[in-house]
């Protein structure tokens, strides 16, 4: 990393040169994370541990609470990443999630982080989805009666709002679009049954967007503005994001905010963010002419996170910095994992 800089609560970097170097810096606890580990009773297992965020959430509980079990677990189809997680202290557990079995095999510790789930082909494989989204929480919240469940969800469970109006809140009466976020309303759903079935403690952390400098809205935009892509702005002109760190951060935070029945919470930045405004200002950081079409819509997939800010604070990463790091990164020719959020997507065909 080179010179450093600070948005006056915590040192931030100017860059980072490898994939290691952000990863640690996404898996640094702060003080207030440190805190609420401390103060939350038991170990902490991972349910689909191996996805995009999990690796990083899972070292991050192992750095915040050091006295704690981490238990992570996926199928984990690439043996790699099992190692890391391994290398970083957490413990493993190979199992598929959808086996009734395998599941009841698990141990039944006292906090539960649910980040199993598909998104990415949800169009092409409906079943496959319905499966992953609503048959697994099943299992799990069956199995886990008797623990805190952190169960990750989505905005794409909201209604398209009005760009004026700051979101949908967690107040707002849910209007899925399309299969993949009906599939996690009903994800939800059973959550919530359970959840009153046994008196158990949750909470449905439903977010948009995470940020990392290898997926994400901000990586989208700067990978097709570096290739000369035409960018329309007519499906989605407004988006949120978070930092991936904050997220993570703040799914762990939350098991100290559970409810009875379970209720949701949603995590993204406090911004309505403009895309033509991201655009532009990727544009200045990365020397190019960006290239737009179409005139945006009034509304857009939206969350007020006003209610996560009360719990938490404001996210430690302003908008600015990200930019300023994908903007780097991308420039660089830098790693990518190649997942597009499909941001744009307006009838949730994902």
């Amino acid at each position: 990393m080179l010179k450093k800089e600070t948005d006056g609560l915590r040192t931030l970097p100017a860059r980072f040169g490898s994939t290691e170097e952000l990863d640690d810096f996404l898996s640094r606890p702060d003080a207030a994370l440190i805190e609420d580990m401390k103060a939350v009773e038991g170990d902490i297992i991972i349910l689909g541990a191996a996805g995009k965020m999990g690796p990083t959430l899972a070292r991050l509980a192992r750095n915040a609470a050091p006295d704690k079990r981490i238990v992570g677990v996926a199928r984990f189809s690439d043996p790699q990443s099992r190692r890391q997680m391994e290398d970083w202290g957490i413990e493993t557990i190979q199992a598929d999630l959808l086996d009734p079995q395998q599941v009841q095999n698990l141990p039944k510790l006292e906090n539960v982080i649910f980040m199993a789930g598909m998104k990415f082909g949800a169009s092409g494989n409906q079943p496959l989805t319905w499966a992953m989204n609503t048959y697994c929480p099943a299992l799990v919240a069956s199995a886990f009666h008797a623990s805190r469940i952190i169960a990750f969800s989505t905005g794409n469970v909201y209604p398209l709002i009005d760009v004026l109006h700051q979101g949908a809140t967690e107040d707002t009466p849910p209007g899925p679009r399309g299969e993949y976020a009906q599939s996690c309303l009903g994800r939800e759903r059973i959550f919530e049954h359970f959840s009153g079935l046994h008196g158990a403690p949750g909470r449905l952390f439903r977010l948009n967007y995470a940020i990392d400098l290898r997926y994400g809205v901000l990586h989208d935009l700067a990978t097709r503005l570096k290739a000369g892509q035409t960018i329309d702005l007519s499906p989605m002109g407004h988006v949120n994001v978070i930092w991936q760190g904050d997220a993570n951060a703040q799914a762990l935070r939350s098991l100290r905010h559970c409810t009875t029945p379970t209720s949701p919470i949603n995590v993204s930045g406090p911004e309505t963010l403009s895309v033509r405004w991201l655009l532009e200002e990727l544009c200045q950081r990365m020397g190019i002419t960006p290239r737009l079409t179409g005139t945006e819509p009034g509304s857009a997939w939206l969350s007020n996170s006003a209610e996560a800010a009360r719990l938490f604070g404001y996210p430690t990463v302003p908008v600015s910095v990200m930019l300023d790091w994908v903007a780097d990164w991308v420039m660089r020719d830098m790693p990518s994992l190649n997942k597009p959020t499909k941001y744009e997507v307006r009838d949730g065909g994902f």
